[in-house]
């Protein structure tokens, strides 16, 4: 069959899957997720053998360190999957939910509900956790689920979606429902893309290479993340300590991911102490600095910083930083060189804090805080279906609610249109 052939009839399978998912009750679908969290842990040792092929792929062809890190499934992170599954089990089911009701002059009520989207493809890079967490999160909102991950992680997205199905099948339920494209071909990609009416939305998670292609190629709708440039703004009202522990945290943690900081932002007023401090600090964990001209006047160590540094998404070891003036030159610099992502204050100043909240508009927008919360398991989603960085029809880190369009129900007594 050909690859054209093999997606139509995959999108096929998960159409008629995703009318006998749309149906079940919020109980039989979170009995499915924590039997497949428990698959999960239980198959820990299989899908380690299956990801240890993918991980000396990597290192043949000279991965990266922070990519190999996106790629590892250690102990931890199949853990973090089945709690993450298990998470989105406790979360109150979205379909069906009448979110407002009014009453029109000739007395009609009208309402909206929460329904499923139908089927879900998503397109991804690298993290196979993404196969576990996209799974979790389309089931219990009622979704069909089409998974195709790269090339580099082929082995592990296998092994997890056999496990996945595995669970599904003994619950007598269409393993359909959840399908990974098992070829690395990358035909396979731009088939799906055609099948609008297989296929709802489109969700791809990667590089921006990867967005890109994807949006150009689609006849279905797709959430675009291009990247992630987060910028934290020191204010000169802030806690020094307290911004040092955030800004390394943002930077250091893991580099390798979009909600890592990229570009710091300081003002003037606190830049002549904080700036060795933290410049100390983030060197000694590795980091590569690249200053403005006046960053670099009080930390001579920096690299000057190019204009191409304001626009990077490093996901490395490296940051950006620049002296600014105050808020409004923070702002201005974040309008002009962000991507809608994460953006953070470390301030003290209540009506600062306040301001920022009110005239930055990412997607997530954070006070004394590191930006590695802007995660849906972070914020309270449960397992992240990915982020959008374009405000229709979902902004920011996309959960449950996300995935359940809603509809407009009626109800009378008799009423007619006259």
């Amino acid at each position: 069959m050909s690859i054209a052939g093999e997606m139509l009839e995959l999108a096929n399978h998960a159409r008629e899957a995703s009318r006998i998912i749309a149906g079940l009750s919020s109980g039989v679908k979170n009995e499915l997720l924590q039997r497949m969290a428990t698959s999960l842990e239980e198959n820990a040792s299989a899908l380690q053998q299956a990801n240890a092929l993918d991980l000396q792929a990597g290192r043949d062809k000279g991965m990266a360190a922070a990519m190999l890190d996106r790629l590892a499934l250690t102990d931890q992170v199949i853990s973090s999957m089945a709690e993450g599954l298990r998470e989105v089990a406790a979360l109150p089911d979205p379909v069906g939910e009448v979110t407002g009701m009014w009453v029109r002059p000739n007395g009609i009520r009208v309402g909206r509900q929460r329904i499923p989207l139908g089927v879900i493809g998503i397109v991804y890079e690298s993290r196979p956790n993404v196969t576990a967490d996209a799974a979790g999160l389309c089931l219990k909102s009622g979704n069909a689920v089409i998974l195709r991950g790269g090339s580099e992680a082929i082995h592990s997205n296998r092994a997890i979606g056999q496990v996945l199905q595995q669970a599904i099948s003994d619950m007598n339920l269409p393993a359909a429902a959840l399908q990974v494209v098992t070829t690395s071909d990358r035909r396979a990609v731009t088939e799906l893309l055609k099948l609008e009416e297989q296929i709802d939305l489109i969700i791809p998670r990667g590089g921006e290479g990867l967005i890109r292609f994807v949006s150009e190629n689609s006849r279905i709708p797709v959430i675009k993340h291009y990247k992630g440039v987060c910028h934290t703004y020191v204010d000169a009202a802030a806690d020094f300590a307290m911004a040092e522990r955030i800004c390394l945290n943002e930077k250091v943690q893991r580099p390798g991911v979009c909600n890592a900081l990229e570009t710091l932002l300081v003002h003037r007023d606190a830049a002549a102490v904080f700036l060795p401090q933290i410049a100390t600090a983030l060197t000694k964990a590795g980091v590569e600095l690249r200053g403005c001209e006046a960053a670099c006047k009080i930390v001579p160590e920096m690299t000057p910083a190019t204009e191409e540094d304001w626009f990077a998404e490093y996901l490395d070891l490296i940051l950006a930083v620049k002296v600014v003036d105050g808020f409004e030159a923070a702002r201005d610099h974040i309008n002009r060189y962000g991507s809608l992502h994460t953006e953070t204050i470390v301030t003290c100043d209540y009506a600062m804090a306040q301001r920022f909240l009110r005239e930055i508009n990412s997607s997530v927008v954070m006070v004394n805080a590191s930006s590695r919360f802007s995660d849906g398991g972070q914020l309270g989603l449960g397992a992240e279906i990915g982020i959008s960085t374009t405000k229709l029809h979902s902004f920011g880190p996309m959960g449950l609610e996300d995935l359940t369009p809603r509809k407009f129900i009626v109800l009378g007594d008799g009423q007619i249109r006259e």
